[in-house]
């Protein structure tokens, strides 16, 4: 478990302290924004969806190290990926970081880090901002996504 650990706080640190795909996509056409109220995280995605699939994808915001490495992972992890291939892997995060049993396939590379996450259910709220955020941009929803 320690192993885990460390990896989980290399990770994090290198993500927040270098996030990547951290600007405005310029030719996005979606576009949403989220707000973690208890934490004060702030993301705002960018997503270049064509033919239904994730071609690229930015954020901009401020908020804790969890939140920011979550969202760079995020970007990093869902380029190339179908609708459906984002919302498999929503799922699968999702119940990562609460706790929940995750089935083996597909691989949630370094999104696994996250998996002790859920020894502090006020930081899945930081860690899930952006994954709802990313819904509300694929629905196309206008309303600020809020954890609370």
């Amino acid at each position: 478990m320690s192993e885990l650990s460390d990896l989980y706080q290399e990770v994090v640190i290198d993500h927040c302290r270098r996030p990547r795909n951290f600007r405005a996509l310029e030719g996005a056409n979606r576009q949403a924004q989220g707000y973690n109220p208890l934490c004060g995280d702030k993301v705002t995605l960018y997503v270049k969806l064509e033919d239904d699939r994730v071609v690229d994808i930015s954020f901009q915001g401020s908020g804790c190290a969890i939140s920011t490495a979550s969202a760079s992972i995020l970007t990093e992890t869902l380029k190339g990926k179908t609708r459906a291939e984002a919302q498999l892997l929503f799922d699968r995060f999702h119940d990562l970081v609460t706790g929940k049993p995750v089935p083996p396939a597909p691989d949630l590379g370094k999104l696994a880090v996250f998996s002790g996450v859920s020894e502090y259910p006020a930081r899945v709220k930081c860690a899930t901002l952006v994954w709802h955020t990313l819904r509300s941009a694929l629905d196309r929803r206008e309303e600020v996504v809020s954890t609370e």
